[in-house]
Formats: structure tokens, sequence, C-alpha cells
């Protein structure tokens, strides 16, 4: 399985951003699948995943109320909106997904397959 982000860019704080996960395979609706990010000097962190089906949602708490996941199965992609920006989500953000559900979703050892990354800076 392939995953592949796009979408990443440069906006000022406050302004908005979406990223898109493309994957590879058909079987994508089976996967759960999860966003991390990783600022300079920093570990890779978890943002936000999703089910399968994309009724459970799970936010890190410096992104819930900004950040959105959401996926369509039908496009094999999920997607990262993400609103009122600030410095501190600097970071190059990563998509990743595994088959079946997990409880650990905010462990990045939970997923197998993972995205090149995309970076995203905030200007202020």
């Amino acid at each position: 399985v392939q995953v592949v982000e796009s979408g990443g860019g440069l906006v000022h704080v406050g302004g908005s951003l979406r990223l898109s996960c493309a994957a590879s395979r058909r079987t994508f609706s089976s996967y759960f699948m999860g966003w991390f990010r990783q600022a300079p000097g920093k570990e890779r962190e978890f943002v936000a995943a999703s089910t399968w089906s994309g009724g459970s949602r799970y936010y890190a708490d410096s992104v819930k109320g900004r950040f959105t996941i959401s996926r369509d199965n039908t496009k094999d992609t999920v997607y990262l909106q993400m609103n009122i920006l600030k410095p501190e989500d600097t970071a190059v953000y990563y998509c990743a997904a595994r088959m079946g559900h997990t409880t650990q979703w905010y462990e990045e050892n939970e997923y197998v397959y993972w995205g090149q990354g995309t970076q995203v800076t905030i200007a202020s």
C-alpha cells in the first residue's frame, strides 16, 4: 500500500489548509487512517485518526476544535482540514495507515504504511 500526501504549503497565522492523503489500494475502506506531524527538533506526534467508516475520529488536544479529519472511501482519500493555524502547527505532516482497528491510534508504531510527508509552514 502506498499513501501519498499533498496540500502542504505556507500560510499565515489564522489561515487554513487542507491536506490530502491518497492510498493506492482498493481496500482503502478497510484501513484505519492517521495523521502525524514532526516539527524541527521534535519527535513525531499524533494529530488525528479515523476509523474505516469515519464514524469515530480522534484528535490530539493541541488541534481539537481546529482540525478535522475526514475520508472519502470512494476516492481512497483521507483529508485533514486545518483551520486557525498557529506557528506551532509548523511541521512535516505524515499520513499513515493500518489494516483493522486499533485502540492505540495515537501510537505511530500501530501504523504500517507511511507517506513521505508534506511540509506545512505557518508564518507569523
